[in-house]
């Protein structure tokens, strides 16, 4: 063969061998270099809390574990009076549940307030199934969990096994919230 063919026959395995290896190089490009491409809508809009911590190892006696047999638990926290803010809170709560459609059973509401009870007419005329319930280690763990660079409440997300898995900032969009949700529904096939 002459060295003319030899080349030719060189370039020729060195395109072979770039077909099968370029890919990989260019996918190891793109995951390291992920910020100049990233995929619509595959981004959480709430935080994701990690690490995720099982609330039942680091609370052993909190009334919440009664309250949660296969449901998650979308959680909202108030230290204080309920306020106008708090009432929106829960309002925005019962309306994200509904939006569930056909997994609305899947979801209980809680509502972890203070030392001051609630208004019993607001939560009875208002909030039918809002779960009230006075845990201070709870409230204490939620704001140790809670980023905080986000600003306190919002809403916090439990799966069915305890685990403490989202928190969704007050300023958030329902609608937003409500993806998060049906996305980790979805995906899960506990609760």
């Amino acid at each position: 063969m002459s060295i003319q063919g030899q080349a030719k026959s060189r370039l020729i395995l060195l395109f072979i061998a770039a077909l099968f290896v370029g890919p990989v190089f260019f996918a190891g490009w793109l995951y390291y270099k992920g910020e100049l491409i990233q995929p619509a809508g595959r981004a959480n809009n709430g935080a994701l809390l990690e690490p995720i911590i099982n609330l039942a190892d680091v609370l052993a006696e909190s009334p919440l574990y009664e309250l949660n047999p296969g449901y998650w638990l979308l959680t909202y926290q108030n230290r204080g009076d309920c306020d106008d803010a708090c009432e929106l809170a829960l309002y925005t709560t019962r309306q994200l549940r509904l939006m569930l459609g056909k997994d609305i059973g899947r979801v209980r509401r809680i509502f972890l307030h203070g030392e001051t009870l609630p208004d019993t007419v607001l939560l009875t005329d208002l909030h039918k199934g809002l779960i009230s319930l006075q845990d201070e280690d709870l409230s204490d763990v939620l704001d140790q969990k809670r980023p905080i660079e986000l600003a306190g409440g919002g809403y916090f997300l439990i799966d069915p096994h305890g685990n403490l898995v989202m928190y969704f900032h007050p300023g958030l969009d329902p609608r937003d919230i409500i993806d998060d949700i049906k996305r980790l529904l979805k995906l899960s096939r506990i609760g």
